[in-house]
């Protein structure tokens, strides 16, 4: 490799971390346990799971409000219990009947006390073993990004390469999932991605949350999620304690598959009566399960991809 190229890779390094942080690297990740004011929660959205198709139209709406709250609490049982025997009903749904699927991914957070804007992503998902393929569909400025991530493979790395400009002309990189490069720009990294990893967090943190008070939990039936039927859980914390992690939160999960396909967390208003404070919203669109997705899905020598087409 010639000094101008080794230059111009420090340089791309240095300035924006290999990838920048636009990387699809910030693609990884979800967990989802949400919140939001009562009332309408919209996110932006595409229209179609194609690589390649620009999002557009409004999606992720969930139509709430205080007067659909049901109450699901028996007497002397802890509110978080009946949210707690749903995300565990749920997770052992998608364990026994989903092995694989293909979704648009939403993503917003974050990240150093900035809100990002939102990101679009194409993914294929399988979970033995766990395997992630990410096609990145907006803003421009990561269009066309594609990452692979499959457990037990690549020496347990992720593999990923920009699509266009001078970031593309280094090509594919291999990184630690949790390496400082990878995580630039996250809150979460790429093994934690996905609808299982999502419920399994949502059993963790309900049981955690069961060991103390101040917990007020609301079901909504009949929530919609860009059409998609779902009941949404709304968890809200009325007083900081460092035993929590967010204010209020909010959880859809899709009465048909049982899987939680919408996520919201805010932090407490920085001040007295003031608005919730976003800290991450993450959206699984055009859900498609069971596609019968096979080791070559998650190949980066797939002739579909183009891991190997940088310089």
């Amino acid at each position: 490799m010639s000094r101008s190229w080794m230059t111009a890779i420090k340089n791309t390094v240095k300035n924006r971390g290999i990838f920048g942080r636009t990387l699809f690297c910030r693609a990884c990740a979800w967990v989802f346990l949400c919140s939001v004011l009562l009332g309408t929660v919209k996110a932006q959205e595409t229209q179609t799971t194609q690589p390649g198709m620009v999002p557009n139209g409004d999606i992720a709406q969930g139509n709430i409000g205080a007067d659909d709250a049901v109450a699901n609490t028996d007497q002397g049982e802890h509110p978080l219990e009946p949210a707690l025997a749903l995300a565990a009903k749920g997770l052992d749904s998608l364990r026994a009947n989903i092995t694989d699927y293909s979704c648009t991914v939403v993503k917003r957070e974050r990240i150093n006390g900035e809100l990002q804007p939102h990101e679009y992503m194409f993914a294929k998902i399988r979970h033995k073993p766990f395997s992630v393929y990410l096609y990145f569909l907006a803003p421009d400025a990561v269009k066309a990004q594609e990452v692979i991530y499959c457990d037990g493979k690549n020496d347990g790395n992720m593999l990923a390469h920009a699509g266009s400009g001078v970031r593309a002309m280094v090509g594919t990189v291999s990184l630690k999932p949790q390496s400082m490069l990878a995580m630039q720009g996250n809150r979460y990294p790429i093994t934690e991605l996905g609808v299982e990893n999502l419920a399994k967090r949502l059993v963790e943190v309900a049981k955690h949350d069961k060991q103390f008070g101040e917990c007020e939990v609301n079901f909504f039936p009949k929530a919609k999620v860009n059409g998609r039927i779902c009941t949404c859980v709304q968890v809200v914390h009325p007083v900081p304690r460092r035993n929590f992690r967010f204010h209020l939160a909010r959880v859809y999960i899709d009465d048909e598959h049982l899987i939680p396909i919408r996520y919201e967390a805010y932090d407490w208003p920085k001040e007295q009566g003031g608005q919730p404070i976003l800290m991450e919203e993450y959206t699984y669109m055009n859900v498609k399960v069971n596609n019968g997705f096979t080791d070559a899905d998650f190949d980066p020598t797939n002739s579909a991809y183009k891991f190997n087409s940088g310089g």
